[in-house]
């Protein structure tokens, strides 16, 4: 017993010192953000599912952000954020048949701005189809040059050039 108490004030003491908030420490590698419960909770008046899903996505955990966007979707079907989050963690997941069903709901609605086109392009990268990817990439670094994202994008398909593409299964007997 005294042990426990000893670890205990060891913990706090250590947690104290690092500026770590007690509410931050989780038994798992999820941070006390991303495991918040909000079952309970049946109507969303606020961006609430697409905040847990943007939280999801930076921690990769992609098949949880799918679930909340999915459920963005299901309270919001026209909210343009909630599609895009679900098309990009379809696309981490390789559930393209999902992200292209979001695609298709997204580009009359948004198909001209800049985060289309970059997670459009992307979705294509994952796939393979470098040539359809530059095509998207091009159109979104040209509407804003100083994007970030857009140039990382261009630079990433001039690093995925460089390696061989295979076909599935090329690597079995190795």
């Amino acid at each position: 017993m005294k042990k426990a108490i000893i670890a205990a004030v060891i913990l706090f003491g250590v947690v104290g010192c690092n500026g770590i908030d007690i509410g931050d420490l989780s038994s798992t590698s999820d941070s006390a953000e991303s495991v918040k419960d909000t079952s309970n909770v049946s109507y969303y008046p606020n961006d609430e599912l697409i905040v847990a899903g943007r939280v999801q996505f930076r921690e990769g955990n992609y098949g949880k952000a799918y679930s909340r966007f999915k459920k963005a979707i299901d309270v919001a079907p026209q909210d343009p954020q909630a599609w895009l989050g679900f098309a990009a963690s379809a696309d981490m997941l390789r559930r393209f048949d999902k992200s292209d069903f979001a695609y298709r709901k997204l580009q009359p609605v948004i198909g001209n701005r800049i985060e289309f086109l970059n997670n459009y392009g992307y979705s294509h990268l994952l796939r393979g189809n470098l040539t359809t990817a530059r095509k998207y990439f091009l159109k979104a670094y040209e509407i804003d040059p100083s994007n970030e994202f857009a140039a990382n994008n261009l630079q990433l398909l001039r690093n995925s050039v460089s390696y061989q593409r295979r076909a599935p299964g090329d690597l079995k007997g190795i």
